[in-house]
């Protein structure tokens, strides 16, 4: 039996698959674990929601699952203990379509965190989808933003009673599991990205990547590339051109990770369409100084946003590398302060304190 209702309509926590949505997901349960009032959270339902192609039958489809997971949840016995339904991310290709309804019944609080509204989506092939999404950003108690991209939207439809608060993405760690950083006496030049090697925006990534490395100056760099997935062989081919200087090291978790990006000097990664990236986080975390586009929701992650380049430029792109490559001083005073910015405001402590106000503010008022 649990107190919070958790439930994930993009993504489950135990889905198969690494990313960055799966993660935060993983992370909101481990920061509402570590919370001292003795709360407990349960995951409630697995039903993937996520519809990307606009496929109205299949999201007819998808409504009707959701209406059939409705009903077993409001007859479940847990459903009697639940005290609080929280769902993480709700969106026009993804809603939640069990929160608002679920928590109407029991009558009890409904925290969104991560929703967003897109008034322009109410036409076309997701209106039904748009529709929901801005329906549960209607019904919630609170709406927890995590970027300032998504703020204006919800802020702007707020409802009367409902609260809206920023809950800054997270790693899920603790200050003291974050490694010390040792200053480093060679000059290496070791440039690593981590992402999952998908069509669309995560191979636009690669190929702006592609793009600025023969603009590179520095003559003996390397670049490690960390990921898998369905477009793994497009990602291969924009590299080949530079030989040995490239590596791919696959799909890695935690300690092989950890050491990758220890063995690297900057973490490079345009973040084309990214939410926020939680890869820029954990790279910070390393000490890893950081070379981005200039991107909403990017800003929001990085220590330096002065530092991000302009978008689409190739040669700004490079000449920032160049810049960290040729000072190891620069590169460790910048990873540095990094890594203080993650722990003041990105790792579970942060996280738990802001969950937690508005969680007992509403048993509170309940």
């Amino acid at each position: 039996m649990a107190d919070i209702a958790f439930y994930a309509p993009l993504k489950s926590p135990d889905h198969p698959i690494p990313s960055g949505d799966r993660a935060m997901a993983r992370g909101i349960l481990e920061a509402l674990r570590q919370a001292p009032e003795g709360l407990t959270t349960e995951v409630v339902s697995r039903l993937r929601l996520y519809e990307g192609l606009g496929d109205t039958e299949q999201q007819s489809l998808l409504e009707q699952q959701a209406s059939s997971e409705t009903q077993r949840l409001l007859h479940s016995d847990n459903a009697r203990q639940w005290r609080i339904w929280l769902t993480y991310h709700n969106y026009y290709k993804a809603p939640d379509l069990l929160g608002s309804a679920i928590s109407r019944a029991l009558n009890i609080p409904y925290i969104l965190i991560e929703p967003s509204r897109s008034p322009k989506r109410l036409t076309g092939p997701w209106r039904r989808f748009a529709e929901h999404a801005e329906h549960a950003c209607s019904q919630a108690n609170v709406l927890m933003y995590m970027t300032d991209r998504d703020k204006p939207s919800l802020q702007d439809a707020l409802q009367q009673g409902q609260n809206l608060v920023q809950l800054h993405p997270f790693l899920a760690l603790s200050a003291d599991q974050l490694p010390s950083l040792d200053q480093k006496t060679e000059n290496s030049h070791h440039l690593v990205a981590v992402a999952m090697h998908r069509h669309g925006a995560k191979l636009e990534s690669y190929q702006a990547i592609a793009k600025a490395l023969p603009l590179l100056s520095t003559p003996d760099w390397t670049f490690a590339i960390v990921g898998d997935g369905p477009a793994h062989k497009d990602v291969r081919q924009l590299f080949e051109p530079f030989g040995e200087r490239v590596s791919f090291h696959g799909r890695l978790e935690h300690t092989n990770l950890d050491n990758i990006y220890r063995g690297s000097d900057v973490f490079v990664w345009p973040g084309v369409d990214e939410a926020f990236g939680m890869v820029y986080l954990e790279a910070q975390a390393q000490g890893l100084p950081v070379v981005a586009e200039d991107r909403p929701g990017i800003r929001d992650v990085v220590a330096h946003p002065q530092l991000l380049v302009k978008r689409d430029s190739p040669p700004e792109f490079a000449k920032a590398i160049d810049e960290l490559l040729h000072s190891s001083e620069r590169r460790q005073e910048i990873g540095s302060d990094a890594q203080r910015y993650v722990k003041k405001h990105h790792l579970l402590s942060s996280a738990t304190t802001t969950l937690m106000t508005e969680i007992n503010r509403l048993l509170g008022a309940a």
